[in-house]
């Protein structure tokens, strides 16, 4: 008996040992399933968008030079005028008087050089006769050009209120739209005043004003040495307009290399573009954005930006799904953004497999499991899928 349970003792030993070297199973290793676009490369339309604002042409800033009271105001506000339209008439009658008065001295001092160069003609044969002193000749002559000189003073006065009895009409010295009138009729307004009476803004054409690094100002000015960009005219690139509300305006304009200044403080510079604006659609204040298109890239490779991840340093990089199934990281050169691509420079080839959905369990080295999706909009269908709306 004491023998029989020796063995059992001793086989259970075994047993337990036995167990001890076996290890636990593993469970299964899951792969990863990952959703990927798979790159062609299309024709890509390069474009430049620059974004800025509308500013006036010109723009005129009517004062008064004379002083006096506002009788009429000849323009309706808003109104489109022309340039030498009247558009306001001061009280005229004081210069009006002033101007007589001046004319009438004119005539004073002429008659003053007639009675003058009488009693020179008179005096100088008896001068010669020794009949009147030489004293009274030369005073004689003297008293004849102080008359001439008064003729010529009265003359520059008549001239003067002339100026200034015009200056009672006043008129717009550009063509365009009025703004609204800071005077009405009865007002008295002074002479170089600081506040203008009214603002006159020609619209057509207009400028655009942007603003962009001075780098951006140079490859355009290569690139239309180039021949890359479409000419306006004499150093001129042919641009497009964007509106506020998206949509395109539909006369071209020109982008002016010429009028351009660098910001010391920020290295940026201020291009001009100018735009035809026959209806006035175009308003100074404006935000709007240029476009210029650069060329055709026939073989543009264009990926995702959902797909485009950037690292510590702000290299753009995308993981890539290769023939083995296996993820691998590229760095990419990114040359701008189109819509909601990139255009990619290298780093990428036609046929690369990226990565849009599930990188969090896509790790570099690791398998997954790919399924070929597209982008519609927002969402990721699957390649093969009925297109919303079909039958």
């Amino acid at each position: 008996m004491r023998l029989h349970l020796h063995g059992l003792v001793c086989l259970a030993a075994v047993t337990l040992l036995a167990g001890c070297d076996r290890k636990p199973k593993q469970p299964p290793q899951h792969t990863p399933d990952v959703d990927v676009v798979v790159l062609h490369t299309q024709p890509v339309t390069l474009k430049t968008e620059l974004p800025g604002r509308l500013s006036a042409h010109r723009i005129a800033e009517v004062r008064p030079q004379v002083s006096g009271v506002i009788l009429h105001r000849l323009f309706e506000e808003g109104q489109v005028v022309h340039a030498g339209q009247q558009l306001y008439q001061i009280d005229p009658r004081p210069y009006q008087a002033t101007l007589a008065s001046a004319k009438a001295s004119v005539e004073k001092a002429r008659a003053s050089v007639f009675a003058a160069q009488q009693t020179v003609n008179r005096y100088r044969p008896l001068a010669k006769a020794f009949a009147v002193s030489k004293l009274d000749l030369d005073n004689a002559v003297s008293t004849l050009g102080q008359a001439r000189a008064d003729v010529a003073s009265g003359l520059a006065a008549v001239q003067s209120a002339e100026v200034n009895l015009a200056y009672t009409k006043m008129f717009a010295p550009i063509t365009g739209r009025t703004g609204r009138t800071l005077v009405t009729e009865g007002a008295l307004v002074t002479a170089n005043q600081t506040d203008s009476l009214v603002t006159v803004t020609e619209l057509d054409p207009i400028y655009v004003d942007v603003t962009q690094p001075v780098g951006t100002m140079l490859r355009l000015k290569r690139e239309y040495a180039a021949g890359q960009l479409r000419s306006a005219g004499d150093e001129a690139a042919e641009v497009h307009l964007v509106l506020d509300d998206g949509t395109p305006y539909a006369q071209p304009g020109r982008l002016l290399f010429s009028e351009v200044t660098v910001d010391p403080s920020t290295g940026s510079v201020t291009m001009r573009a100018l735009f035809p604006n026959p209806d006035g659609l175009l308003m100074p204040g404006m935000f709007v954005r240029e476009t210029i298109e650069e060329g055709v890239r026939p073989d543009g490779l264009l990926v995702p930006q959902r797909g485009v991840t950037h690292d510590a340093k702000g290299q753009a990089q995308a993981l890539v799904v290769g023939g083995d199934g296996k993820v691998a990281v590229r760095n990419l050169a990114i040359n701008r953004s189109i819509g909601t691509d990139w255009l990619v420079d290298s780093g990428l080839a036609a046929g690369d497999r990226v990565i849009v959905a599930g990188t969090q369990s896509a790790k570099p080295g690791s398998a997954v499991n790919p399924h070929e999706v597209r982008i519609d909009g927002v969402k990721l269908v699957p390649v093969g899928a009925a297109a919303p709306g079909a039958n």
